[in-house]
């Protein structure tokens, strides 16, 4: 190859990478504001919450209701303090890697970064038992109507890898946050188009409320709950 065919070629790569980039980014700005289901069917019957620690989004929901009892899936008892005093569960999902590897920013890898980005990882659901909690600029509260949150737990169970009896599957590891959480397998690869924020939002579509057409942060999702 000559000198200016590999300059040309470096050229090309170059070009692709930044109009890559530039799409996305135009795009990370554009989609969320674009809103999906505007104005959704009013509930009075379980409350939930989305949470951001500025971040990533968790999704809140009762750990007891008539529709579902989260105990028989995210047992308190694989968390530290093993504490069932607890009313609700924050679940998220994830890059596994990320996840247990990275409980802080300062901790991170670019490896660890590579992967995640380009779907080069398997995935995991973070579980935090927690108090009920407090409505804030980083926290909306939620009123669904029972079938709306029927969609929503389906939408939340699917998204964990089950063993041959049916059983979730929790990662059994020092990684632990805090006493109050557990880390579960999960389906599906984290990547630059699909984050941990991408799943939350399709939460929200999953049971009819208000979310954006696509969002990688969630700065986008909470865009629709000022």
């Amino acid at each position: 190859m000559t000198i200016k065919k590999i300059l040309r070629t470096v050229a090309w790569v170059i070009l692709s990478t930044v109009l890559f980039i530039s799409a996305w980014i135009l795009a990370a700005l554009a989609m969320p504001l674009i809103t999906v289901n505007s104005h959704p069917v009013a509930g009075k019957d379980v409350t939930i919450f989305i949470q951001t620690n500025g971040d990533h989004t968790d999704v809140i929901v009762p750990i007891v209701t008539s529709v579902k009892d989260w105990r028989s899936q995210l047992s308190y008892q694989n968390t530290i303090s093993k504490d069932t005093a607890k009313k609700y569960v924050a679940v998220g999902w994830g890059d596994k890697g990320f996840y247990l590897n990275t409980p802080t920013w300062s901790q991170l890898k670019f490896s660890v970064a590579f992967k995640a980005a380009f779907a080069l990882s398997t995935a995991a659901v973070h579980a935090t038992f927690c108090d009920t909690p407090q409505v804030n600029s980083d926290c909306k509260k939620i009123i669904l109507n029972k079938h709306q949150y029927k969609k929503l737990i389906d939408y939340i169970g699917n998204t964990f890898k089950k063993d041959s009896a049916g059983h979730v599957i929790n990662i059994e590891t020092k990684a632990n946050y805090d006493n109050e959480d557990a880390f579960y397998e999960a389906k599906g690869s984290y990547n630059l188009f699909y984050t941990c924020n991408t799943w939350a939002n399709n939460a929200l579509k999953s049971c009819g409320q208000k979310a954006c057409l696509w969002t990688p942060t969630d700065i986008g999702i909470f865009y629709h709950y000022r």
